[in-house]
C-alpha cells in the first residue's frame, strides 16, 4: 500500500489457464467470474478493481448514467455529501430514481439506472445536460472545469467518465488506503445522517452486507428508469419546437 502502484488492463503472460479473459478493442481483459480468479488476483497485490461502465453483452450500452463527484483538495467529505444530496432532491423532483456509493477514496458516484437501453453517445449528452444544470443552478458549488488548478473549491462534477473504454471503481472494491476502504453503495438515508468513506471497510463490509444485501443491484436489474425515459422524450420535445 505505501510501495509503488501501477494500473494493468491486459492480463500477464504468467496468468494460470483457469482464468478467464476476452480481447476486446486490443485489450484482453481478464474475467473475474470465479473465486478462483479473485483469489489469484488477490495474491498478485491487485489491491483495486476498476471495470467499464457496460457488460461484454452489451458493449456499446452502459449499464447506468454515473455522475462521478470529485472534491477539490482539501475539502471536507460533508460537502461532497451535501452536493450528492442536491443532486438526489433535483432528481426525485422529476421522478428520477438514483443510487449513490462512495469511491473509497474521497468521493461519491451517483447513478441512474439505464437497462442497457441507451447508447454511449446519448448517454453522454444526458450526463451533460446534468452537469451544465447543476454547474448553472448552484455555480457555488459545482464546476465542470477539467483543470484541477481553475476549480477552486468547488466539487468537480466529472460527467466525461462516463464512456466506452473507461472505467470506474467497482462496487465493493477495497483501496488503497491505510484504513482498507470499500467503494460501498450506501442508502441515501445514510448520507443524510452522515458518514465517511472509512465507514466502510473489508473488515466490516460482509456484516454489512449481511444486514442490508446488495444496495448496488437495483442500478444493473432496474431497467430503464422511467424518469430519464420522459426527460428524453421532454428534451426531444423543446429541441423540435426551438426550445433552449
Amino acid at each position: 500500500m505505501d510501495g509503488k502502484s501501477y494500473y494493468q488492463k491486459n492480463i500477464p503472460d504468467h496468468a494460470p489457464d483457469y482464468i478467464s479473459h476476452r480481447m476486446i478493442d486490443g485489450i484482453d481483459h481478464i474475467i473475474v467470474d470465479t473465486v478462483e480468479s479473485l483469489l489469484w488476483l488477490g495474491n498478485m497485490a491487485a489491491l483495486e478493481f476498476h471495470i467499464p461502465f457496460n457488460t461484454m453483452s452489451s458493449p456499446d450500452n452502459p449499464d447506468a448514467l454515473v455522475f462521478d463527484l470529485d472534491p477539490a483538495e482539501g475539502q471536507p467529505f460533508s460537502q461532497t455529501v451535501e452536493a450528492a444530496l442536491i443532486i438526489r432532491q433535483n432528481l426525485d423532483s422529476i421522478g428520477i430514481k438514483s443510487y449513490c456509493k462512495t469511491s473509497g477514496a474521497t468521493g461519491l458516484q451517483v447513478s441512474i439506472p439505464l437497462g442497457r437501453k441507451l447508447g454511449y453517445d446519448l448517454a453522454r449528452e444526458l450526463n451533460r445536460f446534468f452537469a451544465r444544470y447543476f454547474t448553472d443552478k448552484y455555480p457555488n458549488v459545482f464546476t465542470i472545469e477539467r483543470k484541477v488548478k481553475d476549480r477552486g473549491k468547488l466539487l468537480y462534477f466529472d460527467y466525461l467518465q462516463m464512456w466506452k473504454g473507461k472505467t470506474i471503481i467497482c462496487p465493493y472494491s477495497p483501496r488503497a488506503v491505510k484504513t482498507a476502504n470499500i467503494s460501498a453503495p450506501v442508502l441515501w438515508e445514510e448520507l443524510e445522517t452522515g458518514i465517511k468513506p472509512d465507514d466502510f471497510t473489508l473488515l466490516n463490509i460482509l456484516p454489512r452486507l449481511k444486514q442490508k444485501g446488495d444496495l448496488y443491484k437495483p442500478v444493473i436489474s432496474s431497467g430503464l428508469d422511467s424518469g430519464i425515459e420522459n426527460l428524453i422524450k421532454s428534451l426531444k420535445k423543446s429541441n423540435s419546437t426551438g426550445g433552449n
